[in-house]
């Protein structure tokens, strides 16, 4: 038995959830009131927790891995190994200040006050820089803090940047990109742990992918190739009964399947059939 914790709420909770249920892990129930349930899978159980405390839950062995941002990661501090790059939760940790601030580089901050959610990626970045700040801690509400008078500039998480304009902040830098990351305090060692880690990558790799099948004639199966390279190349297969036609089918990126299917009925391609993938592993 292994137990995995994932964030108890927040933007990371949903796509983590869904995650784990592609992989075979889906949650039996609703957490509540309750930190720990069961899965799908009978050797997987799901610990919930604040997505900052992950990093040391994992590191301390209360929980064998973890899905957390990168950022909580970073800012933890907390000796861990990321496993899998999830892909969502995307966002910028970046450094801004006021519209009309006169600031137009971080070494223009130097003595300034910064507020943010993040102290220690803060203090490292601008102990990178050589820059002497004032990092101020707050728990909330960040990008209000220059407008109120308690900061010069502020570091946080942007996902759009649309939180940024409402406030009318301008990005000076961008410290580095985050996502969601399976996290573990080291590379598997045992069958359980390997089979969640290859079984979460296999969704993580199909994600945006669909499989490509279509009946081709022969003389044209050379254009075909160029239309449907797919991930190694098509696999072509005989068809009983049509000697002069061959089954096509290649992994495809789901925004490149209709160019794909607009071509290849050009060249003659018949009984198109476009599949989902749940899974692919290298």
């Amino acid at each position: 038995m292994i137990t995995i914790a994932v964030p108890n709420k927040g933007r990371l909770h949903r796509p983590t959830l869904k995650l784990l249920e592609k992989a075979g892990m889906g949650v039996e129930e609703e957490p509540g009131r309750r930190l720990r349930v069961g899965t799908s899978d009978p050797d997987v159980d799901v610990m919930f927790a604040r997505a900052a405390d992950i990093p040391r839950l994992v590191e301390e062995g209360a929980a064998d891995m973890g899905v957390t941002g990168h950022d909580m990661v970073l800012e933890s501090g907390s000796d861990v190994v990321e496993l899998v790059d999830l892909g969502f939760g995307r966002a910028r940790m970046v450094l801004a200040v006021p519209e009309e601030s006169d600031v137009e580089k971080p070494t223009d901050l130097e003595g300034a006050v910064v507020a943010t959610e993040f102290p220690n990626v803060t203090k490292e970045y601008f102990e990178g820089l050589g820059i002497e700040v004032d990092v101020v801690e707050v728990s909330g509400a960040t990008e209000l803090m220059p407008r109120i008078g308690v900061a010069d500039a502020i570091v946080d998480l942007s996902s759009t940047g649309t939180t940024l304009e409402v406030n009318r902040l301008r990005v000076v830098d961008e410290l580095f990109e985050t996502t969601a990351r399976l996290i573990a305090s080291e590379e598997p060692s045992d069958e359980v742990e390997e089979r969640v880690v290859l079984s979460i990558e296999g969704v993580v790799n199909a994600r945006g992918k669909k499989i490509v099948m279509m009946n081709v004639p022969k003389d044209v199966l050379d254009e075909v190739r160029e239309v449907l390279p797919g991930v190694t190349g098509p696999t072509v297969s005989e068809i009983l009964d049509r000697e002069d036609f061959v089954d096509v089918y290649a992994v495809v990126d789901e925004s490149d399947v209709a160019e794909v299917i607009r071509k290849a009925k050009e060249l003659g391609a018949e009984g198109i059939l476009v599949l989902p993938i749940e899974r692919m592993i290298p």
